[in-house]
């Protein structure tokens, strides 16, 4: 079945820059038929995922040196921006856009220093802003930034934004009369970094997910948010003892677009013996924001390999979880032996529609809050429910070592 060319399966400016196509996307992230006409909030994919850091400038070198991105755009002093300085970086369809405070009053520099590292926008690329910006305030969305352009001599940009979870915002781009390396304010630079000889030009070539962790008793207020105001629709969710382990539990429930281009998991602790990885990050990001980022990769074993060479850690998976009769049966056959996934803790799942390759790392700053997954589809449409419970074992063993659990 192909995916049809609607409105809301438009390639954005990035995923046509990587070459692209919507086929290759729909085997990346799962795209679904989706009839655009009938969307009230459409969006076209991903913009960016804007990221407030400690320090921007080690930030972009290790997305550069361990991840494999690309630099392609800066702002900063140089550039007359005196708030702050951003590293743009690409992979694929994958843009971080890297920001970091030059002193001690600006609001990047608050925000990382009640947060730490993370995510402050989830920028969405969309047709019409002035359109998903009236939508959403007649739904009650905050409105954080009314419908304006900037411009420049590459052109101009339509930029809005809406508040979402915490401190998290969306910012809603319509870049279609622009041709510069981001925004204006940004110019187009490369780095002095050097891959090593035989790596390959890139490891991840799309975001497939960003799960977003919010407060006991607000998942499905936000779950109702993203219904009410984005028309995003209700994909799966996960309660009980799908998603439990014997000390903690947590809910969530995933919304996304009609397309199923962008995807939002939405987790809240559940009561357990113990505390849970969503209590610790609420507990240490100092309140609700975006947990991890889900990169879809054509390749999981080369992208493991890649990056455990270049010291990125990931969580480890005990040899009983490959060795189980019943996950062996359950799977069936997958396109590597079982026992190239065990030597890297590559998780499998597999659904009526296909199955998935998956792992996570460890959390890539300081704080025990942000981290990230690499996955692989293969037809399946989920998020490795049969993982769930040894994911978060893993988890577990890693907040014992940290006396956070």
């Amino acid at each position: 079945m192909t995916v049809p060319m609607t409105l809301a399966d438009t390639l954005t400016n990035e995923e046509k820059l990587a070459d692209l196509d919507l086929d290759t996307l729909k085997q990346l992230v799962g795209l679904v038929e989706h009839d655009a006409a009938t969307d009230p909030f459409p969006v076209n994919g991903w913009d960016a995922a804007v990221w407030a850091v400690g320090n921007a400038t080690q930030t972009s070198h290790f997305f550069q040196s361990a991840f494999g991105m690309e630099l392609v755009a800066y702002s900063g002093p140089e550039t007359g921006n005196r708030d702050h300085v951003a590293f743009v970086l690409r992979s694929g369809g994958v843009r971080f856009v890297v920001k970091g405070g030059v002193n001690s009053s600006s609001p990047i520099a608050r925000h990382h220093a009640r947060h730490g590292d993370g995510i402050i926008d989830i920028a969405l690329e969309v047709p019409d802003v002035d359109k998903c910006i009236e939508h959403a305030r007649a739904q009650g969305a905050t409105v954080l930034e009314e419908p304006h352009d900037i411009s420049d001599e590459h052109g101009t940009v339509r930029i809005g934004a809406i508040a979402a979870y915490g401190e998290t915002r969306h910012t809603l781009v319509d870049r279609s009369r622009y041709d510069g390396p981001y925004l204006p304010g940004y110019v187009a630079r490369t780095s002095g970094f050097r891959k090593r000889d035989g790596a390959p030009k890139r490891v991840f070539q799309a975001l497939d997910h960003i799960v977003g962790n919010v407060e006991l008793g607000n998942m499905d207020e936000w779950v109702a948010f993203y219904n009410r105001v984005m028309g995003f629709t209700n994909m799966a969710e996960f309660i009980g003892d799908d998603i439990a382990t014997d000390y903690s539990a947590l809910m969530s429930k995933v919304v996304a677009s009609g397309n199923h281009r962008v995807k939002f998991p939405l987790n809240e602790p559940a009561v357990g013996k113990r505390k849970s990885q969503i209590d610790e990050f609420l507990e240490f990001y100092e309140g609700p924001g975006a947990q991890h980022l889900a990169l879809a990769t054509n390749d999981i074993l080369q992208c493991v390999d890649v990056l455990s060479a270049e010291g990125v850690e990931f969580l480890n998976t005990p040899d009983s979880y490959y060795e189980d009769p019943e996950l062996r049966a359950r799977i069936g056959e997958v396109r590597v032996p079982i026992e190239e996934l065990q030597k890297r803790g590559i998780l499998v799942d597999r659904d009526e529609d296909g199955y998935l390759l998956q792992i996570f790392t460890k959390p890539v700053g300081d704080r025990p809050t942000v981290f990230f997954e690499f996955i692989e589809r293969h037809g399946s449409l989920g998020f490795g429910k049969g993982n769930f419970k040894a994911l978060f074992e893993a988890i577990e063993r890693e907040q014992e070592r940290r006396g956070n659990f």
